[in-house]
């Protein structure tokens, strides 16, 4: 047995002493045979953005293989807006590479991610997983290189204000216990994020803290390592399931919704990524941002209006994406400036061992630190439909390689000044902007939409379906009309509160 693997939090993974990428079925069965699995669960996500549940309970080991290897069928137009009645069935087909043994189930379950396939048994062109699929397949074929990508998960907390050690309002970023109330909670879902695959990078308390009504309400965050796109989509997507059955089952609220009330801190889903080429980071040359990332960062540049249609799903995104607060609405890039749409994070490219600096006793170290850098996309929050969002990033960045002035957009959109400063207001003036409304989201996309179906990423379909879903909103002037309606705006946080 792999003694690397024997250690890891993934029970199917320890038990079976091999990546999950090696599962077979013979695996999956074996695993539930020799640990008393009772039920298997198929979970698959669908047009609201959130993962459905089908329940089996092993009859047999004939009808257990019958469903490993057929999969089932599902009601397609009661999971995706596109979808006709009169030809709706559709097959859920598991990925045993995505089986976790399922931290909530009193009966011992094992659950997995599905893909669907249409009547002729082909992959649905327009489903979330397979959308994603065909956007990193396009970017290697294109590139010769892999796309990675990771999300920082945040989201607000509920409960009951027992008023004791009262948190300061909007400071509680990386605060402790007992100021921070919800930190054993938030530690228990990462075990149990890990358990399930999960690549955690680290947890945290976040700015936004705040009393109202008899609740407290706190803001954490748990953000990812960067893996493949397509199992970082996965991952954030049972991460999201796992947090808010832990809370329905500890008594608490949660909600990953873009704004809860004014004047306080909105939730982001910010989007880490990187390039590799043969296992090696290509976002550094030298200790400076290389070509490549530059390329990768113009073309989100140009596609950036665009991309709010698949990561700002609602109106009350607009309410976050508001000019001179920390969300970002100008569309350029900068190195470590949280003021800019993406941003490029300290990435360890000092020559300096601060370790050995911080500890004396140890011998200087060489470790390899490149492989740290990765561009931040700050507009992104948990409205966000996670297959479509990491698809239109990998087009994007795809895009900037296929552009024959890229270096120069880049050059173009750099800026290393805080821009809402009032000494750089020519520079301010001179960005384009993000779009103020899922209405004029929809009028991005329509106008870009012939770059996200190149190489048939997003089916005409897809595309279709999501701007007719946001030009339902009829929101065009919402944000100027609640602006001073603290109860109109609340109906609509109502409305929206547990999107994604």
């Amino acid at each position: 047995m792999n003694k690397e693997l024997s250690l890891s939090p993934n029970k199917v993974m320890a038990y079976l002493g091999k990546s999950n990428k090696e599962f077979t079925k013979t695996d999956i069965i074996r695993y539930i045979k020799e640990n008393d699995i009772r039920m298997v669960n198929f979970m698959y996500p669908a047009g609201d953005g959130r993962l459905k549940t089908l329940n089996f309970v092993i009859n047999n080991e004939e009808y257990l293989e019958t469903i490993l290897t057929c999969g089932e069928r599902v009601d397609g137009s009661s999971l995706f807006p596109f979808i006709e009645a009169g030809s709706s069935d559709l097959y859920v087909v598991p990925r045993f590479c995505t089986a976790f043994h399922d931290p909530f189930a009193e009966i011992p379950t094992l659950s997995m991610l599905c893909s669907y396939f249409n009547k002729d048994g082909e992959p649905l062109e327009s489903s979330p997983e397979h959308t994603l699929h065909k956007a990193c397949r396009a970017f290697q074929q294109a590139t010769g290189m892999e796309f990675q990508a990771m999300g920082e998960l945040e989201y607000y907390v509920m409960a009951p204000d027992s008023g004791m050690f009262a948190a300061t309002d909007q400071k509680g970023y990386h605060e402790s216990a007992p100021y921070a109330k919800f930190n054993d909670f938030r530690t228990q879902c990462m075990a149990y994020i890990a358990q399930a695959g999960g690549q955690i990078k680290y947890g945290h308390s976040e700015v936004g803290n705040f009393a109202l009504d008899g609740l407290v309400y706190e803001q954490n965050e748990i953000e990812f390592l960067p893996v493949n796109a397509e199992d970082a989509a996965d991952q954030l997507m049972i991460a999201k399931w796992i947090i808010r059955n832990l809370a329905y089952q500890m008594g608490y609220e949660v909600t990953f919704a873009p704004k809860i009330t004014t004047g306080k801190a909105g939730s982001g889903l910010h989007i880490h990524m990187r390039i590799l080429k043969d296992g090696v980071n290509q976002m550094l040359t030298n200790g400076v941002l290389s070509e490549t990332a530059r390329k990768a960062i113009a073309g989100m540049m140009q596609l950036a209006p665009s991309i709010t249609a698949f990561g700002n799903t609602n109106p009350t995104s607009y309410f976050r994406l508001v000019p001179h607060q920390e969300a970002p609405t100008n569309i350029c890039w900068g190195d470590r400036n949280r003021s800019v749409l993406v941003r490029v994070p300290l990435g360890w490219s000092a020559k300096t061992d601060m370790s050995q600096w911080a500890n004396p006793l140890e011998t200087p170290c060489h470790y390899d630190t490149t492989q740290k850098q990765t561009v931040e996309m700050r507009s992104p929050d948990g409205s966000a439909d996670l297959y479509q969002l990491l698809a239109g990033l990998a087009v994007a960045c795809r895009h900037g390689f296929e552009m024959e002035n890229a270096l120069e957009v880049a050059e173009r959109t750099y800026v290393n000044v805080n821009i809402h400063q009032k000494e750089h207001a020519d520079k301010l003036n001179s960005l384009e902007q993000l779009p103020d409304s899922c209405d004029a989201s929809a009028d991005c996309l329509q106008r870009q939409r012939a770059i996200f179906e190149k190489h048939n990423v997003f089916s005409p379909a897809m595309i279709d379906g999501i701007i007719k879903q946001l030009r339902s909103h009829n929101d065009r002037d919402l944000r100027s009309e609640i602006e001073q309606d603290p109860e109109k705006m609340l109906k609509m946080v109502q409305r929206f509160f547990h999107c994604g």
